[in-house]
């Protein structure tokens, strides 16, 4: 019966090194990665994450420092020699007109806005600096074909290498991003308190069956951040970090 599996009999070492030399190719052959979208907002316990175009709520420095942070800091994969690593916020014209003047564009992050009116908008810059841009553009998939061409020429710069890309609003680039497969992630800061808002979340992640509530330790990995437990209180209230991945 020993002939049924021949294989067995081979000298091992020419195989592991067979093996090996075959993966090295395969690696080097792969294409890269299809980009991925994280989606970062914060939300009152009724889904509102905005009224009159600015946060409903006083202005929580704790949980402002998290959105900076986390939306800087890159993965700790190899980058490619002779290039930046840097993240991209995607974010619709409204979101980027919210943001005052003096703040824009948003400091070590690509940005990315999305209008129906790109060339328009171009047009209107006050100005555009060499790593954060903007970049424009007239949707989140035509951002996403953007960042994969080899081609790097439509970037600010064209030593940029991106690395994770997180959706930062409003509420209809969000609506679009959740419909997409290549959204993969959510990070959620839950705000416990009621305050009035005319702009929400589209779903509430915790009644749907497709996204799992991440623990603690999965969002420390994720964020690079030391998540408290039992949350944070500030300026009267208090909010705490989750994470919903799409399973």
């Amino acid at each position: 019966m020993s002939n049924e599996h021949p294989s067995v009999n081979l000298d091992t070492s020419t195989t592991s090194k067979k093996n090996s030399a075959t993966q090295e190719q395969d690696a080097s052959s792969m294409p890269p990665k299809p980009p991925t979208l994280t989606l970062i907002l914060a939300a009152t316990p009724s889904l509102g994450i905005g009224k009159d175009g600015v946060l409903p709520w006083p202005q929580l420095k704790k949980e402002m420092g998290f959105f900076a942070r986390v939306t800087k800091r890159t993965s700790p994969s190899a980058s490619v020699e002779g290039r930046r690593k840097i993240n991209a916020v995607l974010m619709g014209r409204k979101t980027w007109e919210s943001i005052p003047p003096k703040f824009r564009p948003l400091k070590d992050r690509l940005n990315i806005v999305i209008t129906s009116k790109p060339e328009e908008f171009a047009n209107k810059l006050d100005k555009k600096t060499e790593v954060e841009g903007p970049l424009v553009c007239s949707g989140i998939l035509d951002a996403i074909a953007q960042l994969e061409r080899e081609d790097k020429s439509n970037l600010p710069s064209t030593d940029l290498e991106i690395d994770r890309i997180f959706v930062i609003g409003g509420a209809s680039i969000y609506r679009t991003a959740l419909e997409l497969p290549q959204t993969k992630r959510v990070l959620l800061t839950k705000i416990e308190k009621e305050f009035e808002c005319d702009t929400f979340f589209p779903i509430n992640l915790d009644e749907t069956t497709i996204w799992r509530n991440a623990d603690r330790g999965e969002i420390q990995e994720f964020t690079g951040e030391n998540v408290e437990e039992g949350g944070i209180e500030e300026q009267g209230v208090r909010f705490h970090f989750c994470m919903y991945e799409r399973e």
